[in-house]
């Protein structure tokens, strides 16, 4: 996916500037967007207060900064963001090569479904080498910071959860996690493509406002088709864990149906903004460092 890829360019990014490039942007997209996702985990989990708790995620983000104070809001961060670097740099770079073995071997071109495969692949590839353990430490630590606190850091919870669940502890909810990655990154990264692709057939040039406009709609898309398997995520990542099904069952007992998009708004204002932070710094880095990696 390099600044200049299209609907038939041949051109391949160095495996070296697809990873490089996308975990800088996973990295900087975490850390500025950080706290919707704790806003959004928190509606999530489940608490006896839960009726009357605000959905808005300014005004969760307001609660917590005014009764936890600001530090709170970045519980979990460190976890976040180790994980955003890697899951993007994989995300990124299995896509890449996804993508050009799923290219029309005559124009070079890349359908909407096989951009939409190839995003699929690079998301059950991140989720198997990065995602899982690292959301669960994340999710396991904002769960602690509001009940028990027995987590002092993200390495104590690595110690604590492996020590408890041992090693398949770290791959609490992994199913939720692999499909959520899957359909995330499948509509994420193919609806990016599609959108660029789209504009270079049109001759619109690629700009960093077309760059985040398009990350932004992706970042829209993949929200709501995605929520669900991200709301069966976090409750089985949660400090005490629990399985997929157990997760299921205990969220069509608290909301019903509707409680798998539980949390939408939070995550909708922060995919819309770390999509199209996400595309805009890859794309900046990808310009940087392809002179220098195809010499």
């Amino acid at each position: 996916m390099s600044p200049k890829s299209g609907a038939t360019d041949n051109s391949k990014t160095p495996a070296a500037v697809s990873l490089v490039s996308g975990g800088i942007a996973g990295g900087i997209e975490a850390a500025v967007t950080y706290p919707f996702e704790f806003a959004k985990t928190r509606v999530q989990l489940r608490d006896a207060g839960s009726a009357s708790r605000p959905r808005n995620p300014f005004l969760v983000v307001a609660d917590v900064f005014r009764n936890e104070g600001a530090r709170a809001l970045y519980k979990g961060c460190s976890s976040l963001i180790v994980g955003s670097v890697a899951k993007d740099g994989v995300r990124f770079l299995s896509f890449d090569m996804i993508k050009s073995a799923f290219k029309d071997p005559d124009t070079g071109a890349l359908s909407p479904l096989r951009n939409l495969l190839a995003g699929m692949s690079a998301g059950i590839v991140a989720s198997v080498f990065a995602v899982t353990p690292t959301e669960r430490i994340k999710t396991a630590l904002i769960d602690d910071a509001r009940t028990a606190k027995r987590f002092r850091s993200a390495p104590h919870a690595v110690r604590v959860v492996y020590a408890e669940h041992g090693f398949l502890g770290l791959y609490r909810g992994f199913a939720g996690t692999t499909l959520k990655q899957a359909g995330a990154t499948a509509f994420r990264m193919g609806s990016y493509n599609v959108l660029k692709d789209y504009e270079n057939s049109k001759h619109i040039a690629q700009s960093t406002a077309t760059n985040f406009a398009n990350g932004a709609v992706a970042g829209t898309i993949t929200t709501y088709a995605t929520q669900p398997f991200d709301t069966l995520k976090t409750r089985s990542q949660s400090a005490k864990g629990a399985s997929t099904v157990e997760a299921f069952r205990s969220v069509l007992a608290d909301d019903g149906v509707r409680g798998f998009w539980r949390g939408t708004t939070m995550r909708l204002g922060r995919t819309v903004f770390s999509g199209g932070i996400l595309f805009t710094v890859y794309e900046q880095v990808a310009a940087v460092l392809n002179p220098v990696f195809q010499r």
